[in-house]
This record gives structure tokens, sequence and C-alpha cells, in this order.
């Protein structure tokens, strides 16, 4: 079968790519490829009485289907290029932000009409950040929550339905270069494409580092990063997030000057399990309907790390840290902050007299088992530092969950088209190691298919 256009990967970069080529061009003939399910039929098996704890699924709901693994994700949508990826390196400062903002008007045009965009700009905290060494970014933030997320991609998926091909559980085992396109291999089928866009997403960096090299494309490793999930009372970031809901706090520790920052804050959320490459790391999320709302806020504490030569390998190195917190937890460890810092490991009495009940069914046990030193010492030193803006932060009961992993895919070398070497195709998404975040990744896909379609 010959397609205009093949879109190897169906998250928020591929869908956003889908949306744009119709938009400009409906008559394109273009294909959606997607190792995961379709949206309806994404379910993750754990009930919490059943099922407690991951199972392994072939292919994980949570990670990979339509909406990738943004679909159960909280849905923020952080509008700025202070974080969130470097695709204003390539693009242009002012042409991301009008892309990001583009993006957020669609999302408002298929269901996430009344949701509220919340902004830093002027809040006092960020001088009572700074006052005590911590330094609040910049963003504007278009949270969906969990619920309308889904109902969004939802809408825009009955949209595409009937424009495009979608072959869901169809995974692309390889792509070849071709004199007038590129054929892609599947498990039974072969299709041809004149324009190819990978959009395969962080679950798929393995993959994207396989056809990188099969195609001799040029990569640079990338960081990674490792912390914990921080889980406690709502009420201790309520001055936060309610006029902020997500702020993104950066702290250099004074023990070995390493950057900490706070990630994918959940107000009133909840902590869930993900299964990456086989391996069971811990995420958050929220949700926009009061009914689903929890007593507790979570967020991510991170530390990055890169290497330099020799290694190469930082997704290697995070997965070795994850698979032994797997293997003395049975996947995901909670502890106590208080039994942390006393050198003694959580027990399920002592999870259970705590002052908070745990979102997630983890394995009460000791994180300085699986953390190195130097990532431990600087989460510690960043929970004191933000106790010192939302007191209560560091409390005994504070609930800490290992291990929270986020893997970039190799830096994937591509021109200012975001183009390979390969003329017609283009790597975007947080598969390329350019982006890192749903409204950068979406921006990439509307980028990529103004600049197909003006080519064509």
């Amino acid at each position: 079968m010959k397609y205009d256009v093949i879109i190897v990967g169906a998250g928020p970069g591929g869908v956003f790519a889908a949306y744009e080529l119709m938009q400009l061009n409906s008559n394109l003939k273009v294909g959606v490829f997607e190792s995961g399910h379709s949206l309806e039929k994404r379910r993750c098996p754990i009930d919490g009485q059943k099922i407690k704890s991951c199972i392994k699924c072939p292919t994980c709901s949570i990670m990979s289907g339509f909406g990738g693994a943004g679909a159960f994700s909280d849905g923020k949508y952080n509008i700025t290029n202070d974080f969130g990826g470097s695709l204003y390196q390539y693009i242009g400062k002012k042409t991301a932000l009008d892309l990001m903002n583009y993006v957020d008007k669609i999302n408002m045009k298929y269901g996430g009409e009344g949701t509220k965009l919340y902004s830093t700009a002027g809040t006092r905290f960020k001088t009572l950040c700074i006052q005590n060494d911590l330094h609040l970014l910049d963003a504007s933030v278009r949270h969906l929550g969990t619920d309308i997320n889904y109902i969004v991609l939802q809408n825009l998926y009955n949209y595409l339905k009937d424009l495009v091909d979608f072959h869901f559980d169809n995974r692309v085992e390889k792509i070849n270069k071709k004199d007038d396109g590129y054929e892609v291999v599947t498990k039974d089928e072969v299709y041809n494409c004149n324009d190819c866009i990978i959009s395969v997403g962080r679950s798929g960096s393995k993959w994207m580092e396989t056809v990188c090299k099969q195609l001799d494309i040029p990569t640079k490793s990338n960081r990674v990063d490792i912390g914990v999930r921080v889980e406690l009372p709502s009420e201790v970031f309520a001055h936060l997030t309610d006029e902020l809901y997500e702020s993104k706090i950066v702290y250099r520790t004074e023990k070995y000057g390493d950057m900490v920052r706070t990630f994918c804050m959940n107000p009133k959320g909840a902590v869930v399990n993900e299964n990456t490459n086989g391996i069971i790391t811990v995420n958050g999320h929220s949700y926009e309907d009061k009914n689903k709302q929890t007593e507790n806020t979570n967020f991510a504490l991170l530390v990055s790390k890169s290497f330099s030569e020799p290694f190469k390998d930082s997704n290697g190195y995070g997965e070795s840290i994850a698979r032994l917190s797997n293997m003395l937890g049975g996947g995901v460890i909670v502890q106590r902050f208080g039994d942390l810092i006393r050198g003694r490991r959580s027990t399920p009495s002592r999870i259970e007299d705590a002052f908070i009940t745990p979102t997630l069914n983890a394995t009460p046990g000791d994180l300085s088992l699986v953390l190195p030193k130097r990532i431990l010492d600087g989460i510690i030193e960043m929970i004191y530092a933000l106790d010192k803006v939302a007191p209560g932060t560091a409390n005994d009961d504070t609930l800490l969950y290992g291990v929270e992993v986020k893997f970039y895919n190799m830096e994937v070398e591509v021109d200012n088209k975001l183009q390979s070497k390969y003329d017609g195709l283009y790597i975007i998404g947080d598969g390329s190691g350019i982006t890192h975040s749903l409204s950068h990744a979406s921006a990439s896909g509307v980028y990529v298919a103004r600049n197909i379609v003006e080519k064509m």
C-alpha cells in the first residue's frame, strides 16, 4: 500500500501531525502506525483488588496506544521555552511558542474549553523561592486533567478516524530508504510512502536507537532523570497549587552543586505505576473532576545526570537503578521520609500508622538501598529546601515512592525542519530527544506537517 505520509507512533506528536496534515490537505493519504491499542481499548488491568501490581502486559496501556504516554497523564500543557525540551533551538523561540498556543486552541476546540490556564507571571512565589535559594521557572500551564485530556483525545480521534488510516497493535519492525521515498515494514505487511514522520515517544527510545543505527543517522547521548515521587497532604502545597497548579522549582544542592527539580505536580492526585520496556517505575495523575480527586498532592523530585566519554548509555544507567528497585520491592518501593533520614526501612505497620493514606499500593522498603548516595543526598536536601516555602514537606510521614525515572532518547541529529539527513524522514516528539513534554511534542507534529505540505 502506498501512502503520501506515514506516521510511526500515535502519541501527541503523531496525532497533531495527522491533524494538521488533514487541515492543510484532506486529500492526502496518511497512515498512522501504533504498537499499542486504540484509545477505548487502553485499560490497565490493575484494579487494586484482584490485580494489585503490574503484571507486565506485552503492550503497556499506560505507556502505548492512541495518545501515547500522555493519554493518561494529568494533561498538563506547559506553554514555555524554559523547560519541556529544546524545540526552540531548532525552530526559534517565537515559532515554538506560537505553535504551543495553536495546540492549546485545538485542545480547547475539541473538549478542553472551560479548563483553567495558570501562569507564573507576576506571582509572589517567585520572590519567596528566590529568598530561599529556590528558582521558580516561568510558564503558562493549561491543566486538562486526566479525565478531560481523555475526552480531547477521543474527539480528535473521532475527527481523524475517517480521514487517515490507523493501524493499531501494529508495530513497525524496520524503516528502509528507497529512491522514491520510504518502505515501512511491519510483522505482516510492507507499506510505502513519500514522507515518513517518526514520533515514537520515550517508550520507543530503544526502537529509535535501532533505527538510527540501521540508517546511520547520527545521535548524541542525552541525560536521564532519576528520583522519587513525593506524596503529602494537599494542604501542604495548596498555597502554590491553588494559584499556579504546576510549579517547576529548581534547586542547586550545596553538597554537590547538582540540579534537583520538581516535576509533574498533581494537586489532589494519585500515584500510579508505569511500565517502560518491562521495568516498573512510578508516576502521578490528577483529575479535573472533583469526585475523582484525593486528599493528597504528589510530585516528582528528579536529579538530572549526563555522562561524558566513554559512557554513553544514560538510559541503561537509569534502567539498572529501576531494575534494582523492582528486584527489592517487586515493583515500586515506598518509604516514609522520617524512616529514610533515620536510616531504617519502612514497614507495612509504619506506613499504616502514618497520617497520610497512600494512593498507590507499593512495597514498604528502603530507598537508600536503591538510589545512589549522591542522588539521594540531593533529594533529601531539596525536601528540606522546599520545607521553607511549603512547611510540612519535610514531615516524617511524607511518602517517597521510588524510583521515578524519565528516560530520554539519544538526541537525534535533525535540521531546522526536524528532518534527518534523509529528505522526507522527520523525527519528532520525545523519541527525538528534543522534546520532553506534551506541548513541545504536539507543536513539533504541527511544525513538520506544515513543512511537508509546503514542500508538496
